[in-house]
C-alpha cells in the first residue's frame, strides 16, 4: 500500500487539512510553500501578543513583512516563472504552480488583514499612549507642517526626481522594493491631463522625525504634500503610493562562467530589472491609476495587493530600534564561557582546548568572546602558521574579516572560502572578497553547481610537539551581529581526527577532489544524505530506537519518507523544526509516532541538532551538530557538513537544549497530521529563551 493510501485511509476520503487554516490535501505531504506561510503566521503572532514587549512588537511586524517581501521574490516569482514556461509539474502534496499561487493568494490576504489590524487597532494606538506617535501628513498641526516644509526644501527636495510619462517619456523602470509615488496632474496652462512617477529615495530615512518628540510621519506623504513644488504649474488630481516586488532570484548558467565573480556581478544588476511578481498599492488608489500601473507594469489582477498602512512596512524596524529600554525585552549579553575565563589573565586558547573541546551556543554564551576571539587570537600568534576560514554571510563591520586581514598582514598563510551565490548577500560578499585578496587573502569563489554553506574554520599552529590543527565547527555564520539574535552551536577543538577531516574539505574545496573518507564529519552532497539513512536505519534495527532532530526546514521527499518507515518500524521521533515542515506527524500507520514542534521567541532558532540513541551501537547515543537543514539543496546541491559531538559532557548539553524546546509550553507550537499549527500553553511556564539564559547564567556563576 502506498503512502498515499494509508494516509487517506486513515483521516478517510474528502477530509480537509489545512497548514494555519489554508491547505486542502490528502497527500502524505504539506505544501511546502503554504508551510513557510504558516510559519510566516507564527512571527505575527508574536507581534499580536500582547505580552510581548512593545517595541518588540514592532519589531516583529517589521520581520514579518521583510519575510513576505524575499518570499515573493524568490517563491512566489519562481512559481510565475513555471506558470509562465508551461510547466505543470505537480510537488509532491500534489499542486501545480497555478494551483499554488491561487492558494497563496488567498493565504496571504488572511495574514495581510491580520497584519493592518494588529498594526491600526493594537500596536499603533499603544505606542501613542507610551507617546510614540505614528502620524500622517494630516494629523500634524499648521506649525508643524510649516517646520517639515523647510526640512523639505532643504533636505528632500534636492533628493528628488520627477518623471514625466508621456510620448516623449515611457513609463519608467520602477527598481524592486522601492516605494513610489503615482501622481496625476492637470496642467494649469492647457488643461491637459498628465502623469508622472516620483521614487521615495531609499537614502533618506524612512520614518520624518516631526520634533524633538517620537512623532514620526511616513517620507512619502512629506514628499506627496509638496509636490507643488516638484511639478509648479499644475494642479495635482490624486496621488497614490506603490511598490512593486521583482524576481530576485540569481539565474547562473555556472558551466559556462569563466569568472563567476564577474558573472554574479552581473547577474545582482540584472536582479533590479527582474520580472514583477507583486504589485502593492495605498487602499484608496483610484481606478484609473491601478489599471495604468497593472498595465505598465505588466501585473496580474491577482499580483496586486492593497494596504491601508503605509507600504514597506519592514521599515518600522527603524521605530522598533528606539532607545526605550522599558519597551524590549531585558538586555542579554552573553557569558563567556567558563574554561575560556579567567581572574587573571587573558586565556590561551589554544591552551584549554589541548585538554577538551568546547562547546558554545549563542547567544547564550557570547559569540565575541569564543568564536570571534579565538579567529582574533590565531590572528596574533606568532606561532600559527595558517587561517583557513569558509565566509557565507557576515556582518558589515565584521571583526572576524579584520582579524583575517591582519593575520594575512602579519604573513600568515590565510585562505577564504567566500559564497557569492549567498542570497541577498552577494553584493556585500563580492565587497568581502575583493578586500580580503588586496590583503593577500587567499580567496576562493566557492564550486561550480554548488554553494558552501558549512559553517567551518581550522587554525594551524607549529608547536614543540608537531603541527596542530585547531578548528571551530557551527550550525551558523560567522556574523558577530546575529550572534545576538540567533540561536547556534559551534565546538570548539583541537581533536587531530577532526583537524584531518577539515584540512582534507578545506582542500577539496579550495583544489580538487571527491570521495574523501571522513572520520567525525557527515558531508554534502556526497556522503551526508546517506550517512543519516544510516543512521536511521540503526535506530529501525536497535528495536527501541529514540531521534531528536532540531532544523530551520524539512522538505527533502526522501528524508520524510525515510522518517516515515522509522516511525511505523516503532522509532519515536521528536522533530524541532522552525520553519517550513512538510512532514505529516501523528497519522495513524504512517507517522504516528512522530511529534513535530517550533519554537518561535525572542531568539531565532537557527541550530541543527541530530540525536541517535543507537547511532553509535545498540545502547550507544550519538548526536550531530552542523549547518544542514533536510531540504534538497542541503542535501543535494551544497556543501554542508555534520560533525559528531564525542565528548560524553558536551552531548549531554545538546541533549538537554532539546529537552527544554520538547517540554516548552510558552513559545512552542505542535503541528498537527492535517497541518494546522496550534500554540502551547501548559501550566510548566518553561519559555525555552529564558530558561537557556538561566541555565547558561548558573554555568558562568560555578
Amino acid at each position: 500500500m502506498s503512502l498515499s493510501d494509508r494516509l487517506a485511509g486513515a483521516v478517510g476520503p474528502g477530509v480537509v487539512a489545512s497548514v494555519a487554516g489554508f491547505d486542502h490535501n490528502e497527500t502524505p505531504f504539506l505544501n511546502r510553500e503554504l508551510s513557510w506561510l504558516a510559519f510566516n503566521a507564527r512571527v505575527l503572532q508574536l507581534a499580536e501578543d500582547p505580552t510581548t514587549p512593545l517595541l518588540e512588537r514592532v519589531g516583529f511586524l517589521a520581520i514579518f513583512a521583510g519575510n513576505l517581501d524575499e518570499f515573493f521574490q524568490v517563491r512566489v516569482a519562481g512559481l510565475h516563472d513555471q506558470v509562465a514556461a508551461g510547466i505543470t509539474r505537480r510537488t509532491p502534496d500534489g499542486r501545480s504552480p497555478a494551483e499554488q499561487l491561487s492558494e497563496i493568494r488567498d493565504a496571504v490576504e488572511k495574514l495581510l488583514t491580520r497584519h493592518e489590524r494588529c498594526y491600526l487597532e493594537d500596536v499603533k494606538p499603544e505606542l501613542e499612549r507610551q507617546a510614540i506617535e505614528l502620524l500622517d501628513w494630516d494629523d500634524l498641526e499648521p506649525g508643524e507642517r510649516d517646520g517639515l516644509s523647510v526640512r523639505f526644501r532643504q533636505r528632500i527636495f534636492p533628493v528628488l526626481t520627477p518623471l514625466a510619462v508621456d510620448p516623449g517619456h515611457p513609463f519608467p523602470y520602477i527598481s524592486d522594493l522601492s516605494v513610489n509615488l503615482a501622481v496625476r496632474l492637470r496642467d494649469a496652462t492647457d488643461g491637459r491631463h498628465l502623469f508622472a512617477r516620483v521614487k521615495v529615495p531609499p537614502t533618506l530615512d524612512r520614518w520624518v522625525r516631526v520634533d524633538d518628540r517620537a512623532r514620526f510621519v511616513p517620507l512619502e506623504q512629506v514628499i506627496a504634500a509638496h509636490l507643488d513644488q516638484l511639478f509648479p504649474g499644475t494642479e495635482m488630481l490624486e496621488c497614490h503610493a506603490f511598490r512593486v516586488t521583482r524576481n530576485a532570484d540569481l539565474t547562473l548558467e555556472e558551466e559556462q562562467a569563466d569568472d563567476l565573480l564577474a558573472m554574479v556581478e552581473m547577474e545582482l544588476r540584472r536582479r533590479r530589472f527582474g520580472r514583477a511578481a507583486r504589485l502593492e498599492v495605498a487602499s484608496d488608489i483610484s481606478d484609473e491609476v491601478l489599471a495604468l500601473l497593472v498595465r505598465e507594469l505588466d501585473v496580474a489582477a491577482a499580483d496586486v495587493y492593497r494596504s491601508a498602512i503605509p507600504l514597506e512596512p519592514k521599515s518600522l524596524s527603524a521605530i522598533a530600534s528606539l532607545d526605550r529600554p522599558a519597551m524590549r525585552w531585558p538586555e542579554w549579553h552573553g557569558i563567556t564561557e567558563p574554561v575560556l575565563t579567567s581572574d587573571d589573565e587573558a586565556v590561551d586558547f589554544f591552551e584549554v582546548l589541548r585538554k577538551g573541546d568546547v562547546l558554545v551556543h549563542h547567544p547564550y554564551a557570547s559569540f565575541g568572546s569564543s568564536v570571534v576571539e579565538f579567529i582574533h587570537q590565531a590572528a596574533l600568534d606568532t606561532s600559527v602558521l595558517a587561517i583557513k576560514l569558509t565566509l557565507y554571510r557576515t556582518s558589515g563591520d565584521s571583526p572576524i574579516i579584520d582579524a583575517l586581514i591582519a593575520a594575512a598582514e602579519r604573513g600568515k598563510q590565510v585562505a577564504v572560502l567566500v559564497e557569492l551565490k549567498a542570497r541577498f548577500d552577494e553584493a556585500a560578499n563580492i565587497g568581502w572578497a575583493k578586500r580580503l585578496e588586496q590583503a593577500g587573502v587567499h580567496v576562493a569563489y566557492g564550486l561550480v553547481g554548488l554553494k558552501i554553506h558549512t559553517k567551518v574554520a581550522m587554525v594551524v599552529r607549529d608547536e614543540a610537539d608537531g603541527i596542530r590543527r585547531y578548528c571551530h565547527i557551527g550550525t551558523g555564520n560567522y556574523n558577530h551581529r546575529t550572534a545576538k539574535v540567533y540561536e547556534d552551536i559551534g565546538l570548539l577543538t583541537s581533536s587531530p581526527a577532526l583537524g584531518a577531516d577539515l584540512s582534507d574539505l578545506f582542500n577539496s574545496l579550495t583544489g580538487y577532489g571527491h570521495s574523501i573518507q571522513f572520520q567525525r564529519l557527515l558531508v554534502a552532497p556526497e556522503q551526508l544524505r546517506d550517512g543519516i539513512c544510516r543512521l536511521i536505519d540503526a535506530e529501525i534495527s536497535s528495536g527501541r530506537g529514540r531521534m531528536i532532530m532540531k532544523m530551520n526546514s524539512l522538505v527533502d521527499k526522501a528524508m520524510i519518507e525515510k522518517l516515515y518507515e522509522a516511525s511505523s518500524a516503532g522509532v519515536d521521533i521528536e522533530l524541532i523544526v522552525r520553519g517550513i515542515c512538510s512532514l505529516r506527524p501523528g497519522v495513524t500507520a504512517m507517522s504516528d509516532r512522530i511529534r513535530v514542534r517550533s519554537i518561535i521567541g525572542r531568539y531565532l532558532e537557527h541550530s541543527r541538532i541530530f540525536h541517535f540513541a543507537n547511532g553509535s551501537g545498540p545502547g550507544k547515543p550519538c548526536t550531530y551538530i552542523g549547518s544542514a537543514d533536510l531540504m534538497n539543496r542541503n542535501l543535494d546541491r551544497r556543501v554542508e557538513s555534520l560533525v559528531r559531538v564525542d565528548d560524553p559532557a558536551l552531548a549531554g548539553r545538546l541533549l538537554e537544549f532539546c529537552e527544554v524546546e520538547l517540554t516548552d509550553d510558552r513559545l512552542a507550537w505542535t503541528l498537527e497530521g492535517d497541518g494546522t499549527w496550534t500554540k502551547r500553553r501548559g501550566s510548566a511556564g518553561i519559555d525555552t529563551h529564558q530558561r537557556m539564559q538561566q541555565i547558561a547564567s548558573a554555568r558562568a556563576s560555578v
